[in-house]
């Protein structure tokens, strides 16, 4: 089992910057391919980014690209977004999510531990 809080979350003007973290307890940290989710209202959970195990590798949503950049720190077993660059269409919960499956892994329902999500909400 892996526990995962997600912290960081708030309003921001467009163009404006956050970074959300994403601290994990329970079975090793380091074992787990790492994801971040969205979800804004009527619209269904989207994949914005994964991390490898390692830290090396990363996978970025089209959307996303050159504006958000995921990293993590398995010492401190924990999984950030810089978000920049920020558009009211980045309005949404965030959501960090936890798989053993490798990079590549876009699908939600391949990742069996969740977050309760943080808020994130653009302003024009």
């Amino acid at each position: 089992q892996v526990q995962l809080v997600e912290s960081g979350g708030g309003l921001v003007q467009a163009g404006g910057s956050l970074r959300l973290s994403c601290t994990a307890s329970g079975r090793t940290f380091s074992s787990y391919t790492m994801g971040w989710f969205r979800q804004a209202p009527g619209k269904e959970r989207e994949f914005v980014a994964a991390i490898s195990r390692s830290g090396v590798n990363t996978n970025y949503a089209d959307s996303v690209k050159g504006r958000f950049t995921i990293s993590r720190d398995n010492d401190k077993s924990t999984v950030y977004l810089q978000l920049n660059s920020l558009k009211p269409e980045d309005t949404a919960v965030y959501y960090c999510a936890a798989t053993d499956r490798g990079l590549g892994t876009i699908a939600s329902g391949r990742y069996a531990y969740w977050g309760q999500g943080t808020q994130v909400t653009v302003s024009s």
